[in-house]
C-alpha cells in the first residue's frame, strides 16, 4: 500500500551543532521506508565516527598559539614584539592571554629565560609583562628589553653593560720629543691632558683614539699601541657605573693644529720631559707622560701593549688581543 510520508530528521551533532533537515515529500512503501531509514542511520553513524576521529586527531595535534621566538644557545628564548604580525591588533588583555600561553609552552620545553624586546610605540604591553614577572634589563633609543628567569633557583641572567669606555691618544713626535696636549673648556681646573673621549659602539680602541684626537685638535695620527688602562667604579659621569679609561700611543701623520673651540680651551705640542714634571696637568697624564718618556728613551717595546687580531669562537667574528710583544714561536 502506498502512503504519502513527509520525513523530518535531526542529524547527530558533529562539531557541537545540529543540522535540521526537511527532506522532500515522497511516496514509498513501508518496507522501502524502513530499509532506507536503516541505511541512512548506518551511514550517519559511520560519518559521525569519522567526524569524531577527525576532531580528536585535530585537537591532539594542534599546537598552542604562542609568540614567535628564537632559541639561543643557552636555552633561553628571544621575542621581538616589533616583528610579531598579530601583536599590533591586540589589546592588553588579549596580549596577556597570548603571553601566558607562550610562557606555559616555553616552560614545558624547559626554557630557562625569556628576553622580550618591546618597541617604544608598544610600551602598553610592558605593564602586562611586568604583571607576569618580567623586569627591565636595559633600554636604548626606541627599544626596551625585559627579561624573565624561568630556570631553577636565583636568576643567572647577566646584567647589562657595567662599564663605559673612554680612550685618549698620546700623539708623540719622535723627532722633536713633543706630545700633543689639550685643556678642556668645560672644566673647573684647566689642566693639560691627552685628547680623547668615549668610544662609539663597535669601535676599536685605536680607532677611537685616532678619531677623538682629530676631532679635538685637527691632527691626523696613527695607532701604535696601548699604554695603560684605568678602572674606576661608581663614576659620576657614567651614571654610577664603572669607567674604563685607556691611553694609546699614536704617531702623528700631520702637525698643524686646528682645535675644536667648543671642546678645547687650548691645544699645543709640548715637550714630553716638561709634561712629565708639570704640576699643571692631571695625575694620570703626568704618570703616563713619564711612562712614555721611559719608552722614548729606552725603547717602546718596554712599554707597548701591541695588538693582534684573532678569529672568535662565534662564526664570522673576530677579536683584538692587546699584550706585550714576545717572540711568536710556533
Amino acid at each position: 500500500m502506498l502512503v504519502p510520508m513527509t520525513q523530518l530528521s535531526l542529524r547527530r551533532p558533529m562539531y557541537g551543532f545540529g543540522l535540521l533537515m526537511l527532506t522532500h515529500v515522497t511516496v514509498q512503501s513501508r518496507a522501502e521506508s524502513c530499509w532506507n531509514s536503516s541505511k541512512r542511520q548506518r551511514r550517519e553513524t559511520a560519518d559521525g565516527i569519522k567526524a569524531v576521529q577527525l576532531l580528536s586527531s585535530t585537537t591532539s595535534s594542534r599546537k598552542p598559539v604562542t609568540l614567535t621566538s628564537q632559541i639561543d644557545k643557552f636555552g633561553g628564548v628571544t621575542v621581538h614584539l616589533g616583528q610579531q604580525d598579530c601583536v599590533g591588533t591586540l589589546d592588553e588583555s588579549s596580549f596577556c592571554a597570548l603571553l601566558e600561553d607562550s610562557l606555559r609552552q616555553w616552560k614545558s620545553e624547559d626554557r630557562i629565560a625569556v628576553w622580550l624586546h618591546v618597541p617604544i610605540l608598544q610600551s602598553k604591553f610592558i605593564t602586562v609583562a611586568a604583571s607576569l614577572g618580567f623586569r627591565f634589563h636595559h633600554a636604548e633609543h626606541d627599544l626596551s628589553t625585559l627579561c624573565l628567569w624561568l630556570g631553577e633557583g636565583c636568576s643567572r641572567l647577566p646584567l647589562y653593560a657595567s662599564h663605559q669606555l673612554g680612550v685618549a691618544g698620546a700623539v708623540l713626535n719622535e723627532i722633536t720629543g713633543q706630545v700633543l696636549v689639550v685643556q678642556d673648556r668645560n672644566r673647573t681646573t684647566n689642566a693639560w691632558k691627552f685628547p680623547g673621549g668615549l668610544s662609539d659602539p663597535n669601535e676599536d680602541i685605536g680607532d677611537t683614539a685616532v678619531r677623538e684626537v682629530f676631532e679635538e685638535t685637527g691632527v691626523r695620527s696613527q695607532f701604535q699601541s696601548v699604554l695603560s688602562l684605568r678602572q674606576q667604579h661608581n663614576h659620576p659621569g657614567a651614571f654610577g657605573k664603572s669607567d674604563m679609561y685607556i691611553i694609546c700611543r699614536l704617531s702623528p701623520l700631520s702637525f698643524n693644529i686646528n682645535f675644536c673651540h667648543k671642546e678645547c680651551l687650548r691645544c699645543e705640542w709640548m715637550d714630553l720631559d716638561y709634561l712629565a714634571q708639570s704640576e699643571n696637568t692631571t695625575p694620570i697624564t703626568r704618570r703616563i707622560a713619564r711612562l712614555l718618556l721611559y719608552g722614548y728613551n729606552e725603547g717602546f717595546d718596554k712599554i707597548d701593549l701591541t695588538v693582534r687580531e684573532f678569529p672568535a669562537v662565534y662564526t664570522g667574528l673576530f677579536y683584538k688581543l692587546y699584550h706585550r710583544p714576545f717572540p711568536d714561536i710556533q
